[in-house]
């Protein structure tokens, strides 16, 4: 029998029958768009040559061909993710023993408690301390950039917690490491464990503490630990850094079958005078901290909702950073975002099954995935800022230049990160502590390449994104694992303010990539990166794009259908079975494909419609905010998203009632478009009956009905009498305006 350090780690399996149906796919639609804008280009060469048209109708023609042709040149760049997509497989059970396996250290960041609870923070840090690793080799960092004295509170509750927790997981083999949802599991799903009276007696304590920490926890306001908002948002915008290493004395006396893994509390400086860079800041801070610290060699980031749900998520990790014909080049391991609060209808479509389930399958197939933000075991070294096998620079004053003036950073950089703490303990070496708060300071980046080469980069909201593309560019790979357990979860938004506002954060962020140097079209294949590989990563950054195009086709053909005016070809004229079989062709690729990822007819629709209403609002306020940057208007801000839970919200979301409710003038888009083509509609079809023009405005009537039936519950929020479903009257008194608007140019224009 072979030894298992003979046996493979990973496997990886290429699905041969998706591939060859993927590209004949691609391969047939490729054909029906270069037919339509053959067709496209064609006539409108006509007109501009014959002057057999009035220049308003070459207008609306010539804004169609613009739309098709950017629509079919973004969809190109995204079917790379269909080239070669692939699966693995990993054995962490043929790992060898624990001695053997590097440090790790985990960072996760929370940065204002009233729209991220500490308690779930906590349940995050407890689920990322129970990982199945050794204690020993595991730290846990959590950057409050909120500054909130409750988040240090919560922390040494937390960590007394701990205490009890681990040993109880370790005991009975507890899978379900994050304490609210392993009781919050049905009384008969013990997760798995064997019931016996030992057993559950100590499950009854266990839940009794939890619900002891959770009562301290949440009691934090009443204790006086949150004062004054106003002086509160001022601390937050001028503080000193802080950190503290919770529970360091008990640490040194407990047994090694108690032993827990450190944790560390992390607040950095901030001065308003000084740029904080988001998520991005907080994160460098904690990787030169945690350098002096433990130096781990590989980093996990997660987002502070996001909790370790399966505690081998490390161990899987380590099966390819592990594998000596990928380790060299392997820069990260990333895993699915998925969530625990999904609803069976999901009507903002927020388990993002496309990105999960189909293009970082595709982009495994090629170099790998990109970073996604949370959930990904990453390769300290790869944060350094050289390519694969090179080393940094040997001379001093670059490497101050590099990383900063701290000597005691740069003695960590040697690629052996042996742990720089020694048998008795920081308390030893009170250095490492001033030290750590001077690299938490915020001039410390002053001069230095910190994101801007070295770290998390600061070129756009997106950091994962764009750190991800450019370790790509430098390189490196990556590997998606997507087990059959969810290795993490997190929650979703669940009302529509809260999903517009991360999806415009994400929109604004992608084109920041776009409209900079380090545009993925250019820049990908000036580095000598794959076409296909810069084609997926291409895609990400143009994709909020697709909302200008988007309202361009809501408006325009709208408003020839009620003046009559056709745009398309008659239903007798053969070019029509063009533009009806890449409307076929499409819709059948999206529902296969949604039914092969697990999902069902209705998760099919509701991505239609949330990807209109997404397109028409997210996204087209992402382009405005960067068209508002690229003049020197503003920068652009950091919508964070709320993750308090409001039971009336998860019983609507439930429901599947749409909640507009602290929605602004981001919906007036996509209202201004449902009240355009509902008249248009009625119009139309008026005018169909009146004149018998069937044939030449059937493409019009069909798309503008497919419109309005995607834009059913805007419509419904017209109607519905709670308040809770309701778009706000005021962003209905304003859609109507500018519906009347559009009304009275379209009439004006097409009757010249």
């Amino acid at each position: 029998m072979e030894n298992r350090e003979t046996l493979p780690l990973h496997t990886l399996q290429v699905n041969k029958a998706i591939v060859t149906m993927n590209r004949a796919y691609i391969s047939v639609h490729s054909l029906l768009v270069l037919a339509l804008l053959y067709y496209r280009a064609s006539c409108l060469f006509f007109f501009l040559t014959s002057h057999s048209q009035p220049w308003t109708f070459t207008l609306a023609w010539f804004l169609l061909l613009t739309s098709e042709l950017i629509l079919s040149f973004i969809w190109l760049l995204g079917s790379a993710y269909r080239w070669q997509p692939v699966s693995r497989a990993a054995f962490p059970e043929r790992l060898s023993d624990d001695h053997r396996l590097p440090e790790i250290d985990v960072f996760i960041c929370t940065a204002d408690p009233s729209k991220e609870p500490p308690l779930e923070v906590m349940n995050t840090v407890v689920s990322a301390m129970a990982l199945d690793y050794p204690a020993e080799k595991l730290w846990v960092y959590l950057s409050d950039d909120g500054g909130a004295d409750v988040t240090l509170y919560a922390m040494r509750q937390a960590f007394s917690f701990a205490k009890v927790w681990l040993p109880f997981c370790r005991k009975y083999g507890v899978r379900t490491r994050c304490p609210n949802a392993y009781f919050s599991m049905e009384n008969k799903e013990y997760d798995g464990q064997i019931r016996s009276a030992e057993f559950l007696n100590e499950r009854e304590k266990m839940k009794f503490m939890y619900e002891t920490f959770t009562e301290q926890v949440e009691r934090a306001v009443e204790m006086g630990l949150i004062g004054d908002d106003n002086l509160s948002k001022a601390a937050k915008a001028d503080r000193a850094p802080l950190i503290e290493v919770i529970g360091e004395k008990e640490l040194d006396i407990m047994e090694d079958h108690d032993k827990m893994p450190h944790l560390v509390y992390v607040r950095r400086e901030k001065r308003p005078t000084h740029p904080h860079n988001f998520k991005a800041g907080a994160l460098n801070v904690l990787l030169r901290v945690s350098s002096l610290l433990s130096n781990g060699s590989y980093v996990l980031v997660l987002d502070c909702d996001m909790y370790s749900n399966d505690p081998t998520s490390a161990k899987a990790a380590m099966c390819f950073h592990l594998d000596p014909t990928l380790s060299p080049s392997l820069a990260f391991v990333q895993f699915p975002q998925m969530f625990h609060n999904i609803s069976p209808n999901d009507i903002y479509c927020g388990q993002l099954r496309e990105f999960f389930k189909v293009w970082w399958y595709g982009c495994d197939g090629l170099n790998g995935p990109l970073l996604s933000g949370t959930g990904f075991y990453i390769k300290r070294a790869a944060l350094y800022g050289t390519a694969p096998a090179l080393d940094l620079p040997k001379d001093l004053i670059q490497l101050r230049q590099w990383f900063g003036h701290s000597n005691e950073l740069l003695r960590t950089l040697p690629s052996d990160y042996k742990c720089n703490i020694v048998d008795n303990g920081l308390q030893s070496n009170g250095l490492l502590q001033q030290e750590a708060h001077l690299l938490a300071s915020c001039n410390y980046e002053k001069g230095t390449k910190w994101g801007k080469q070295v770290g998390f980069l600061y070129d756009s909201l997106v950091e994962d994104y764009v750190t991800g593309f450019r370790l790509h560019c430098r390189g490196w790979n990556s590997v998606y694992y997507d087990p059959p357990r969810p290795q993490f979860l997190g929650s979703t938004p669940n009302n529509m303010n809260d999903f517009l506002v991360q999806n415009k954060r994400w929109s604004s962020g992608l084109l920041e990539v776009t409209f900079s140097r380090f545009c993925p079209l250019t820049y990908g294949i000036m580095s000598g990166h794959s076409i296909l590989h810069t084609m997926c990563i291409s895609y990400c950054a143009f994709m909020p794009l697709y909302s200008i195009f988007a309202l361009c086709y809501a408006t325009v053909p709208q408003l020839g259908l009620l003046n009559g005016i056709s745009l398309y070809p008659k239903v007798s004229d053969p070019w029509f079975a063009v533009f009806a079989a890449i409307f076929i062709s499409g819709s059948c690729q999206h529902l296969l494909e949604v039914l092969h990822t697990g999902g069902s007819f209705r998760m099919w629709w509701n991505e239609l419609r949330i990807w209109m209403i997404k397109s028409v609002t997210a996204n087209f306020f992402g382009c405005l905010d960067i068209a508002i940057k690229l003049i020197g208007v503003k920068q652009v801000d950091f919508g964070l998203t709320s993750k308090v839970t409001e039971e009336d919200q998860v019983d609507r979301y439930a429901k599947g009632i749409f909640d507009f409710q602290g929605s602004g003038l981001i919906l007036v888009p996509v209202v201004t478009s449902s009240i355009l083509n509902m008249a248009a509609l009625i119009g139309g079809v008026w005018r169909v009956i009146v004149e018998g023009n069937y044939s030449e405005l059937m493409v019009q009537l069909f798309l503008t009905l497919f419109i309005t039936i995607s834009s059913y519950p805007i419509i419904e929020g017209f109607a519905i009498r709670r308040d809770v479903g309701r778009v706000p009257p005021l962003i209905t008194f304003f859609s109507l305006i500018c519906t009347m608007v559009l009304l009275s140019l379209g009439f004006i224009v097409f009757t010249m």
